[in-house]
């Protein structure tokens, strides 16, 4: 038995619908992370926003096909079987009792997202989790807000290596080689007005959405 602590990822997100810049994302991160296995989590409400036609279960089924055998990248759905308001520090705190304490657990976030960090429901707690990989926004170099800044602290490390270091607690910010600018609501409003999204989606969620009507305009 090898005593190399298991390396595991999270990266959520509404994935509404999952697109080739999200799992090209996932591919880049675990190579760059050197991950054993990255679970891929769909929210399941996307906030600020109703979703009448697409439900969370079938987002998370044209996710399953979307990922279909990809080595080491699984979708997870524990958060759409869970009960009231789903908060990353609940599921971050599953994933480390399925694991163990001393797995490389590591939450795998946006820079919007985490320039919104500091509000995030017991955000402190994440930190005693899990480490933090910050996916980099190219041309940012504004200062974070203040309360991002006291929550970080000194937690930010340079390199992979110093990350996994520690099971959690430490921040990364890691530019990913692809950066595919890819969003999910062009999709939505090209799929609603009935124009092509070949190409930006995996063939099989495209064919996936087409025949069950998803995304497109009720006249």
């Amino acid at each position: 038995m090898s005593s190399t602590p298991v390396r595991i990822g999270m990266l959520g997100g509404t994935f509404d619908p999952v697109h080739l810049g999200h799992l090209r994302s996932a591919v880049e991160v675990r190579e760059a992370l050197k991950l054993d296995r990255l679970h891929m989590i769909p929210a399941p409400q996307p906030p600020l926003r109703d979703t009448p036609q697409v439900s969370p279960k079938q987002r998370f089924e044209l996710l399953t096909l979307g990922i279909s055998d990809t080595p080491g990248v699984v979708a997870d759905d524990r958060e759409l079987r869970r009960e009231g308001p789903s908060y990353s520090v609940d599921t971050l705190a599953e994933l480390r009792q399925a694991y163990g304490d001393s797995a490389r657990l590591v939450m795998i976030i946006g820079f919007d997202a985490f320039l919104r960090l500091a509000k995030w429901h017991k955000a402190s707690q994440i930190f005693s989790l899990a480490n933090l990989v910050v996916i980099a926004r190219p041309g940012y170099n504004a200062p974070l807000p203040e309360a991002l800044r006291e929550l970080v602290g000194d937690r930010e490390v340079d390199t992979v290596d110093e990350l996994m270091k520690s099971p959690n607690g430490n921040v990364l910010t890691l530019a990913l080689p692809s950066m595919m600018a890819i969003s999910a609501t062009y999709i939505r409003e090209r799929l609603e007005k009935g124009k092509s999204v070949r190409y930006l989606l995996p063939e099989a969620v495209e064919e996936a959405i087409l025949r069950h009507g998803f995304y497109h305009c009720d006249e």
